[in-house]
C-alpha cells in the first residue's frame, strides 16, 4: 500500500502555471496527478470526485477563493490534505489558510524539492510551511502577549480582524486584498469601527488597537 503513489489534485487559474505544475509534479517519483481544476468551484467538485489524498490549491481563482474552496474540500473530506501555493505573504491570507484547514502553504517561489516534500508530509498527516511562511508563523506567535479577546466587544468578528490589518499598517486596499473584499466593503467596516470606538482618524483607531494588543 506504502508504494502507492501520493493522488494530487491541482487547482490553479493559471493554465500555463498550471500545465507546468502539472508536468513538474507529474515527473516526481511517488507522485501521481490525478485531475486539475482552474477555478475555485472545479476545485471543491473535482476533490469530492477524484478524492485525491492531496489538493495543492492557489488562493486566488475565480467562481470561488482557495480559502472557501479548501473549508468545503476539508468539510467535505477531511482526509484530504490541501496545501496552498500562493503568491500571497500577507499574515491575514495564511491565518485565514489555516483556519479553513490547509495544512500546508507555500509561496510560489518554492522549489521543486519543497512542494515535493510538503506534499508528501501533508499526505501523510503532517503540517507544513514553506521557510519563509514558518519564519511567519513563529515572529507572528513572538511578537508579544496576544491580542485581548476581551477588547472591544463591541465590534463584530469582521470589524476586529480588518481592525487588527488596521494597527498593522495596512491600507484599505491592503485589507481588501488580503481578506477578498470590496474596497468599499473595508471603507464601511472602517467607518464603523471609528464610530463605534468614537475615534476621529485611523491613527487614533492604532494607538486604540495596538494598546489592546492587535496588529502585532
Amino acid at each position: 500500500m506504502s508504494d502507492e503513489p501520493i493522488r494530487v489534485l491541482l487547482a490553479d487559474d493559471h493554465p500555463v502555471y498550471r500545465d507546468g505544475l502539472a508536468a513538474l509534479l507529474g515527473s516526481m517519483p511517488g507522485i501521481e496527478v490525478v485531475g486539475t481544476a482552474a477555478t475555485g468551484l472545479e476545485a471543491v467538485e473535482r476533490a469530492a470526485e477524484l478524492q485525491p489524498d492531496v489538493v495543492v490549491m492557489d488562493v486566488r481563482m475565480p467562481e470561488l477563493d482557495g480559502i472557501e474552496a479548501t473549508r468545503r474540500v476539508a468539510a467535505d473530506s477531511p482526509h484530504i490534505g490541501v496545501v496552498m501555493l500562493t503568491m500571497s505573504e500577507e499574515d491575514a491570507t495564511l491565518f485565514a489558510a489555516m483556519r479553513a484547514g490547509a495544512r500546508g502553504y507555500l509561496l510560489k517561489g518554492a522549489n521543486q524539492a519543497e512542494i515535493g516534500r510538503a506534499i508528501t508530509s501533508v499526505a501523510h498527516g503532517e503540517a507544513i510551511f514553506g521557510p519563509a511562511i514558518a519564519r511567519r508563523v513563529a515572529e507572528f506567535f513572538a511578537g508579544g502577549p496576544p491580542a485581548d479577546d476581551g477588547a472591544f466587544p463591541q465590534l463584530t468578528p469582521r470589524e476586529r480582524e480588518i481592525l487588527s490589518l488596521v494597527a498593522a499598517g495596512r491600507s484599505n486596499a491592503q485589507i481588501a486584498s488580503a481578506l477578498f473584499l470590496s474596497q468599499k466593503t473595508v471603507r464601511n467596516n472602517v467607518s464603523n469601527i471609528f464610530a463605534k470606538l468614537h475615534v476621529a482618524d485611523r491613527a487614533e483607531a492604532i494607538v486604540r488597537a495596538r494598546d489592546a494588543g492587535l496588529g502585532r
